[in-house]
């Protein structure tokens, strides 16, 4: 029986490539969504050829009651979760004095709280099947490049790998929780409204020389749900180029 595969923000950028990774490799693929409608279609129609289940689903992860609504609806059309990837997130990019406590709040409860809800919800199937992955996509923000432009969205990635810890050891012993740091990944909406002397200086800052594609991320994540990776667990694993400084 293919194992399942719920993909959060997984109409575009990474979420799209780790989508298109996971079902060429077989599994059935959901794609959560929330405002890209046409994307997720254009994706479920690209892949349906592939002969495995992927299908999409509208829901604001922030929000409890729609997540329940979400996991129900997988688990009468495939099964329960088997492999989850929390890759839903805001990035509020303003400066100082224009920034405010809701938006803040916003990008927390999107990016963190999405999080929990999530894997709060597909925990008991998991634990039922004594078999999971989960894989919480955080970013280099989140260790040591910063950038006060985007505070709110480098505290949340942050308090996304605190929560991976923890969450790893509620999940014990069958389910391996990890989180990813990608670096630059070179996708449209990580690239928009930057100037080009800014890019060009945080591109002499990785020893590869170049931005990172959402495919290299993807096909980290398709190691880290395979059984190849059954002894990684709780563990933080950088995709960045060897980026260095801020």
């Amino acid at each position: 029986m293919r194992k399942i595969a719920l993909v959060t923000g997984g109409a575009k950028g990474i979420g799209a490539a780790i989508v298109r990774e996971l079902a060429n490799t077989g599994y059935d693929v959901v794609i959560n969504y929330l405002t890209s409608k046409e994307k997720a279609d254009a994706l479920v129609k690209e892949l349906s050829p592939l002969g495995v289940n992927v299908f999409s689903y509208q829901c604001d992860v922030s929000k409890e009651e729609e997540v329940d609504k979400m996991i129900s609806y997988i688990e009468s059309k495939l099964g329960t979760v088997d492999i989850l990837i929390n890759n839903a997130a805001v990035d509020i990019s303003k400066l100082w004095n224009e920034k405010t406590s809701d938006g803040f709040r916003k990008t927390l409860d999107v990016n963190v709280v999405g999080a929990y809800n999530v894997a709060r919800r597909v925990k008991k199937g998991m634990m039922d099947k004594k078999w999971g992955r989960i894989i919480n996509i955080s970013s280099t923000n989140g260790i040591n490049s910063y950038y006060p432009v985007c505070l709110e969205y480098d505290a949340s990635k942050a308090a996304l790998i605190s929560l991976t810890h923890n969450l790893a050891i509620e999940f014990a012993p069958y389910a391996n929780v990890n989180a990813i740091a990608p670096g630059f990944i070179g996708t449209e909406s990580e690239l928009e409204g930057y100037d080009e002397e800014f890019l060009k200086s945080e591109q002499e800052k990785i020893l590869v020389g170049r931005y990172g594609k959402p495919e290299e991320v993807a096909h980290l994540v398709k190691f880290l749900v395979s059984d190849e990776a059954n002894y990684i667990n709780n563990s933080v694993l950088r995709i960045d180029g060897g980026q260095y400084g801020a």
